[in-house]
């Protein structure tokens, strides 16, 4: 089988590819604006005829889109998230290959939950942010295109190699300066937030099974658990070997945050810059509210999936990584 990986550096992108590459049945190729990819091509400037000339010369049966940007501007968001979406979904329709589409979308594109909850693929989107929307748009680009598609919102990825920006990324720096400064206090914004952690690996895994399955629509991936960021917290820490104290601060102030011990919780990647929190999102950057928990059925279902990975072993991951840095 044929598969054509988008965004194959990125954070995601990086565990479909070792998923894909561990197939022996799959015929990788990678397209994107980094050196290490197969083909450069960007896909928020390229014109469709040029992807859809690549298309007819490759060949592909899949087409697996892990592209796109996490943080920035609306302006960025949309020219990355949407049109690059929109130039995929044109060159296909153009295209000869016949390929299918695996989109990779996020949980951010629902907005608050009620806590208690189970998000479903029938909720209402309403989501907080520019991110969510930027996201949004895409899925609905791909539901219209008539093309053989799945989009898999994927809830809060976790793992090895989670960004410094994502909420338990920023944990584990903010622990990792905290040890090595010999401090014994730890101060923290937003931990009583509670979002559905799945691992990186197991949403690799999702994205294998969608490109084999026949499977429309929209599927959640995630665990089917919220869980408290005050829990995560302590979770790591028993990883970390922290005997310090974790306190919960109140809202920061907007700007550069100074001291070594401090982390603004929650938030994803498409929130503020590192080191700034916007006063008009917090808490909650992500857009996401208080609490976000997935139905993960429809996935159990249609894909077969279910998740493997559990929070220890993934927290015990990002900080292997994090502590390498002391």
């Amino acid at each position: 089988m044929r598969v054509l990986l988008l965004g194959a550096s990125g954070y995601l992108g990086r565990f479909v590819g070792d998923r894909l590459l561990a197939d022996p049945a799959v015929q990788l190729t990678a397209l994107g604006r980094s050196d290490d990819a197969d083909v450069r091509f960007d896909l928020s400037t390229g014109s469709p005829g040029a992807l859809t000339r690549f298309l007819d010369a490759v060949h592909p049966g899949v087409v697996i889109n892990c592209a796109g940007a996490t943080r920035g501007g609306g302006r960025e968001l949309i020219r990355h998230n949407v049109v690059s979406t929109a130039t995929v979904c044109e060159s296909l329709r153009r295209s000869g290959c016949g390929a299918r589409l695996v989109h990779v979308g996020c949980a951010s594109e629902y907005g608050p939950s009620q806590p208690g909850s189970s998000t479903g693929e029938d909720s209402v989107p309403r989501p907080g942010g520019p991110y969510g929307v930027s996201k949004l748009a895409a899925t609905e680009l791909v539901l219209a295109s008539g093309l053989d598609a799945v989009v898999l919102r994927v809830f809060s990825p976790v793992g090895p190699g989670t960004p410094a920006g994502a909420p338990l990324g920023r944990l584990a720096e903010a622990m990792r300066r905290t040890m090595q400064h010999g401090d014994a206090e730890l101060r923290m914004h937003g931990l009583g937030a509670q979002r559905d952690f799945v691992d990186v690996r197991d949403v690799a895994r999702a994205v294998h099974a969608a490109s084999l399955s026949a499977a429309q629509g929209v599927i959640n991936i995630g665990t089917g658990r919220a869980v408290r960021l005050r829990d995560a917290t302590s979770l790591l820490a028993r990883v970390a070997g922290f005997t310090g104290q974790v306190h919960e601060s109140g809202a920061p102030h907007p700007g550069p945050v100074r001291e070594p011990g401090v982390a603004q919780l929650p938030g994803q990647q498409g929130g503020p810059r590192d080191g700034q929190v916007s006063p008009a999102s917090y808490p909650y950057p992500d857009g996401c509210g208080g609490w976000q928990q997935a139905d993960i059925r429809t996935a159990r279902d249609r894909l077969g999936w279910r998740p493997r990975i559990g929070l220890e072993e993934s927290l015990a991951d990002i900080w292997m990584e994090a502590a390498c840095r002391i």
